[in-house]
């Protein structure tokens, strides 16, 4: 047995997706399609678009949930940054994941004060919210110092455009092994050129539904 499956969180997770798949924002229809991808790939107007589709979910898939805590107990993980908490089902799964390696801490980074209040509300009724801190803020500003001494994994999932940044405040952190976790990983071109080119130091390799998972190697 595991955390995903006690009878807090798994029922809370279903309950989660389902409010996320009817989830709706009035604020994306005023953006046409072009807009939308341009101001996806800024990075001076990203606060202004995902501020404005504050209602939308965004979240990862319970697939790539199940992956993340997959990766967390495999590795043995017990510290973890995730870039983008939206409404916490991400993080939902990286503390049920630290909760079983015995403890951990997950700093996460999220600059919308709603979705930060629904997560922190979805922690605590899962019993998780003691592994987790969420740090309220442009998260260009909120991961570039105090950070752990060594990270063992990496989420990117917020701002498409600052997938690069962020890794970049994150990297000497990063121990030999940490795994990074790309969501959306087509819409960040610049980050995939990134971790790719470092071959020396990083595999990568992309996976189904479109994820970029790549591992430290020195």
């Amino acid at each position: 047995m595991s955390t995903l499956t006690t009878t807090t969180l798994g029922p809370l997770l279903d309950r989660l997706f389902a409010e996320a798949h009817a989830a709706t924002s009035p604020a994306i229809k005023s953006f046409t399609t072009e807009e939308r991808i341009a101001l996806t790939a800024s990075k001076t107007e990203y606060l202004d678009l995902y501020g404005r589709l504050k209602d939308l979910w965004l979240p990862v898939s319970r697939e790539t949930g199940e992956l993340l805590y997959m990766l967390v107990r495999a590795t043995g993980a017990r510290t973890v940054v995730e870039f983008g908490t939206s409404f916490g089902i991400s993080s939902l799964y990286l503390a049920a994941g630290l909760r079983d390696n015995g403890g951990g801490r997950l700093i996460s980074s999220e600059f919308e004060p709603g979705k930060i209040v629904r997560a922190q509300q979805n922690l605590e009724e899962a019993g998780l919210a003691d592994l987790v801190k969420i740090r309220a803020g442009d998260a260009m500003k909120t991961l570039a110092s105090d950070l752990p001494e060594t990270v063992d994994l990496l989420l990117l999932d917020g701002a498409k455009a600052l997938y690069a940044d962020i890794f970049d405040l994150v990297e000497p952190r990063l121990r030999t092994g940490a795994l990074i976790l790309a969501d959306d990983a087509k819409m960040c071109p610049e980050y995939l050129v990134h971790i790719r080119a470092a071959k020396d130091r990083y595999l990568s390799l992309p996976f189904p539904g479109d994820i970029e998972l790549s591992m430290k190697l020195s």
